[in-house]
Parts: structure tokens; C-alpha cells; sequence
């Protein structure tokens, strides 16, 4: 799942002033966009930096090919120039606090992966979560961590005993301690990790995935590498979704950054599938590699302006972590947009997998015709598919649930503003409803709960085109999973609009978690909220978008909460906050609050 590049100037308003942010957009606009706006075929696109990060940006400029380019611009304003385009850098972070200990004892996880159960429902029951709802009110900010140099915090926390792991943008996974946020070990992947870490039922084996496609299994009890392959071949790959372990299989899924590839007018596009694979989990051996898609692409016969071949089929990526479902010996994923036209059938879907052999069983499209890639974005590049959109993808996974009379049902936010469920037999429509707008951003964007007979839905509805139908409604939604009636609906406040403030939206797009009794919501605005199951009153808010004192002795800062949804455990609220891609807020916090000393 991801968010168009734009809005440049205010992506580092928490880094560099507005002033000087307008001398670097009149800097990159004079010595870059000629070649970096698509032009220029072999120079990456400006799409891409955020991927490539700062300090791949700032080596370019002074050691490699864009030397020339940088010539007469001191180191200073290159170093502004490199974090302006690409994320602040690690440069000058402050070493990270290390616990006196470098080993975790053995523990037993509570909660599995990104949904914490198996049918990525995201509800914890009150022995886990052990933070009753009178003691909301009371949560107080215990420690905060500082992701050194990063723009955006985005990996799911989850925890082991009496630590949480967490990945960062620039690959370092860590073992924090609980009580006060010092450093047990530190893994360093070889790029961004924004999985959860899994951590298998014996304790012994942590899993994750980088945004290069790699899977680690690291020992959690030291961040020792246990193993790491390569998940899948096709040079875009990118792991965003969390895997998902089962009876010794762990299920990666696999998205693509070649949605940006695409900007570059002559990229052949486009050739990847989205898919499943399964690992060994103890060997790191590949079982079985299922796609969305089973048609290899095949080039068309016909090129673009800049004389590429075109393929097709391509796309429909998994951004979600998989949903198992033992009872069936199936698991269920959703689907992104095609990359070509004509759409194919099983973008913007739930498609489920047999768990033994990779088998595809059934497939339900929710919008056909969704076929789109960050060409159409840049004024209908030539890569640009004919359908051009809408890119309303399912970025969050399917929840499995059991209704009151005993039928299973599996519960589907869209970006469409839809949700809807289906019979996990055969992936029949059981209901569907349209609650917003819907957008680039969501609709339901990375997640929604099902807890105590109620779904809790957030929805973004942030960006709206012509294509794009219904009234826009950003804010927590509790549905009936029954039949879909809204049992309560609570608007997001806008407490962006008195000060106007920059990269500032109200919108809900971040995976929600519930609790007996309460559920969690963070939003766009960078503000964490509590509120009551029956009722959606309000119960606790607190704004993360400010400087907090880290436990490194540095400054953690909070911006937009967006892709990883608060973690509740052992009577702590734990949440990751900042985001800065697309026009949102930057930060590189760890915050973990407490009701009890």
C-alpha cells in the first residue's frame, strides 16, 4: 500500500524551517528536476527517494555520479538537500541507550504478528492486555525511543516477554526493554523493515522481512541471524506485509515497488505478481511460491513513447499479512491494482490460498477495472494503464470471525470506503457497505478490529476525485458484522484546521486495536484516541505530535501515526508515531504510556 509522492516542501516541515525548505524546492527544481521529473530515462525518479533514503542520496551527491551536478553547493546544503528529498539521516543521532544485559530470557509470545491472532482480528482479551477501561483516562507517557535519523516509524511493535521488538527504517531491529526503553540487541537488516516482528510459540525464532524483499529468523532472545533468504526474484520485490507463522510455515507476502518503476517513462512495464510464499521456519527453505496472478506477464506486442516494451498481466500486490484459517487449511490475502490494462481478475480482491500447497481455491473482486501505477499520478505518463485507476486497493487483511449463529464470516475493509464480508467456503458476498468517500489513503486503509460482536472500522476518506462517489466521513466507525447496520459513528475531530496546520489531516488510517471495552485509533494529525466500544464516546486523546525527551538522551519526535496501529500489553499502550511519505507528518518516535508506575 502506498501514498503518492507530493506536497514535497512540507514532507520535512519538523526537520527544516518553511524558509529554507523553499530554497531547497528552488535547489532541486534548478539542479535535479530536469532529469529527476522523468525525463532523463536511467535517472531514478523522484518517486523513489523516500525509498532510497537520505544518506543513499547524500553519498550520490559527493562520492558518486551526481557529483558533478552538486558542484559550487557546500556540504551543509547538500547534507539539507540529501535529508529534504530522502528523510533526515543518521548522522547526527545519539547513540541508542543499551541495556546493561545483551540477552532476553526465554518467554512465550502472547500475541502472533501484525492482527495478533491468526485471523488478524487486532483484539487483545484483558489477560494480555491487562489495562481495564476505568484506567484509560489515567494512561501517562512512561519512555520515548528515537528511531536515530529516521522520517517515519512504521513497523508493527510487538512483544517478548518483557521486551518489544520493533523494526526501523534504516533496518536496525531492537529488543527494548519495557521498563525503560534501553537496547537489549540490535539486528541491522540490510534495508527498512516495516513488518512485525513474529515470534514463533517456543520463543526461540523471530521473523521479518525488508523492504528488498529478504526474510530474516533471528533468536529473540539476542538478535543473533539464525538465517535470511530472498523471498522472491523479481528485482521490485518489497516485504510490507507482516508474515505469518503457522505449524512451522511461515507465509510472507509479497508487494513491489515497481508501482514507482513505472514513473520512469522508459521502464518496461510491468512484469511483477503479487503473491504468497511459504518458508521453512526453522531452515529458511522455500516451499511454495503462490501468485495473484498465474498468467506469467508476456510482453504485448506494442511499446511505449520511449520505445519499452509493455507486458501485461501484472500487479495485484499483498500489502496485508495473511489470514489463517486451520479449521479450512486455507489462508486469505488481500489484493492491490493492476499495473496493466486490462485489470485482471484478481486485483483488488481477497484471494485465498491452500496452507499445504500454495493451491489458489477461490478469489472475490470487489472493484474490477483497477488498473494503475505512479505514471498516471505524474500527468498520464506513458506507462500509464488505459483504465487509469481509481487505486483503491484492500491494504488491510481479511478478519475471520465467528457469528452468533455459528457461521464463520470473513470481515473486509477497502480504500473504497467499502466493508463487506464473505463466506470463507467459497468466498461468496455475504454483505457489503459503503461507509465514506473512500481514497488513495482509505476508506479502510490498514486495518480494522472485530472484537465483543462489534467490527470497529477507521476510514481516512482524505483525497477525493471524480472517480471517487460518496460523502466524505473520516472518523471510527462500529459495524454489526452481522448484517453491516453502523451501530455508532464518531467523526474525526479536526484539530488540524484552526492553525492550519502543514501535512496536517484528520483522517483514520492506521490499523485500530480493541481491548475489552475500548478501542484505539490513531490518526493523520499525529493524535492517539481511546473510546468506548458501546458507545464511541471519548475516553483518552492524546497528541504525539511534539518533541519528547528519549530515553537516548536525544529528541523523539511525533508526527502523523499512519500503517502500524497501537500495541496494548501488560497494561501499556505502545505506538509508533511519524510518517513522513506522501504529504504526511515526519517523526521517528517509540511511545509507550502507562496508567501504573
Amino acid at each position: 500500500m502506498r501514498i503518492p509522492f507530493f506536497y514535497l516542501v512540507i514532507l520535512l516541515s519538523a526537520v527544516i524551517t518553511p524558509s529554507f525548505a523553499n530554497e531547497l524546492q528552488v535547489l532541486y527544481n534548478t539542479r535535479c528536476a530536469s532529469c529527476h521529473d522523468g525525463s532523463v530515462p536511467k535517472a531514478p525518479h523522484q518517486v523513489k527517494f523516500q525509498l532510497m533514503g537520505a544518506d543513499s542520496i547524500y553519498a550520490a551527491l559527493t562520492e558518486g555520479l551526481m557529483k558533478p551536478n552538486a558542484d559550487g553547493i557546500d556540504t551543509p546544503t547538500l547534507r539539507k538537500l540529501a535529508d529534504f528529498l530522502g528523510g533526515e539521516s543518521q548522522e547526527t543521532a545519539r547513540p541508542v541507550l543499551r541495556c546493561e544485559k545483551d540477552r532476553v530470557p526465554l518467554a512465550t509470545p502472547a500475541l502472533q504478528g501484525w492482527g495478533f491472532t491468526p485471523h488478524n482480528t487486532r483484539f487483545i482479551d484483558s489477560a494480555v492486555a491487562e489495562l481495564a477501561a476505568e484506567d484509560v483516562s489515567k494512561l501517562k507517557l512512561k519512555w520515548a525511543f528515537a528511531f536515530p535519523g529516521a522520517s517515519r516509524a512504521r513497523s508493527q511493535p510487538s512483544m517478548y516477554g518483557d521486551h518489544i521488538l520493533v523494526g526501523s527504517q534504516s533496518g536496525a531491529v531492537y529488543a527494548l526493554s519495557l521498563a525503560n526503553g534501553c537496547a537489549t540487541w540490535i539486528f541491522t537488516a540490510a534495508a527498512e523493515v516495516r513488518s512485525a516482528v513474529v515470534v514463533d510459540p517456543s520463543g526461540q525464532q523471530a521473523f521479518f522481512g525488508d523492504i528488498r524483499g529478504m526474510v530474516y529468523a533471528v533468536d529473540p532472545r539476542s538478535g543473533q541471524l539464525l538465517w535470511q533468504v530472498q523471498s522472491h526474484g523479481h528485482p521490485t520485490t518489497t516485504l510490507t506485509g507482516s508474515p505469518r507463522l503457522h505449524e512451522g510455515v511461515l507465509y510472507v507476502p509479497l508487494s513491489s515497488s515497481e508501482w514507482a518503476s513505472a514513473a520512469d517513462p522508459a521502464y518496461p512495464c510491468c512484469t511483477f505478481r503479487g503473491g504468497v510464499v511459504a518458508i521453512h521456519s526453522e531452515t529458511g527453505r522455500v516451499l511454495w511460491t503462490a501468485h495473484t496472478i498465474a498468467e506469467k506477464p508476456k510482453p504485448t506486442g506494442e511499446k511505449n513513447a520511449q520505445d519499452a516494451p509493455r507486458f501485461h498481466p501484472a500487479g495485484a500486490p499483498v500489502w496485508n499479512s495473511p489470514t489463517i484459517d486451520a479449521k479450512r487449511g486455507a489462508l486469505y490475502v488481500g489484493t492491490g491494482e493492476a499495473y496493466t490494462s486490462p485489470a485482471v481478475g484478481t486485483s483488488d480482491a481477497i484471494v485465498a490460498f491452500d496452507l499445504i500447497t500454495g493451491e489458489k481455491r477461490w478469489s472475490y473482486q470487489s472493484i474490477p477495472g483497477d488498473a494503475w501505477n505512479m505514471a498516471c499520478y505524474i500527468g498520464g505518463g506513458t506507462n500509464c494503464p488505459k483504465e487509469n485507476g481509481p487505486d483503491l486497493d484492500i491494504g488491510a487483511p481479511p478478519a475471520l470471525i465467528t457469528l452468533p449463529d455459528g457461521r464463520d464470516a470473513l470481515i473486509v475493509g477497502q480504500k473504497s470506503g467499502h466493508v463487506f464480508a464473505l463466506d470463507p467456503e467459497d468466498g461468496s458476498l455475504m454483505w457489503r457497505n459503503k461507509y465514506g468517500h473512500g481514497g488513495f489513503a482509505g476508506g479502510v486503509h490498514w486495518g480494522l478490529a472485530v472484537g465483543e460482536g462489534t467490527i470497529f472500522a477507521p476510514n481516512a476518506d482524505t483525497v477525493f476525485t471524480e472517480k471517487i462517489i460518496g460523502e466524505r466521513k473520516p472518523g471510527l466507525f462500529a459495524i454489526n458484522p452481522v448484517d453491516g447496520d453502523v451501530k455508532w459513528f464518531v467523526p474525526a475531530p479536526d484539530v488540524c484546521a484552526p492553525e492550519d496546520l502543514p501535512a496536517c489531516d484528520p483522517g483514520f488510517s492506521a490499523p485500530v486495536t480493541a481491548i475489552p471495552d475500548v478501542v484505539f485509533s490513531g490518526a493523520f494529525d499525529g493524535h492517539l484516541r481511546a473510546y468506548e466500544s458501546r458507545s464511541g464516546k471519548l475516553l483518552w486523546d492524546f497528541d504525539t505530535n511534539q518533541e519528547f525527551p528519549a530515553v537516548s538522551g536525544d529528541i523523539a519526535r511525533g508526527g502523523s501515526i499512519e500503517s502500524a496501529g497501537p500495541l496494548v500489553q501488560a497494561g501499556h499502550v505502545i505506538v509508533n508515531s511519524g510518517y513522513l511519505f506522501g504529504d504526511r507528518m515526519a517523526g521517528n518516535a517509540l511511545l509507550v504510556f502507562a496508567a501504573k508506575d
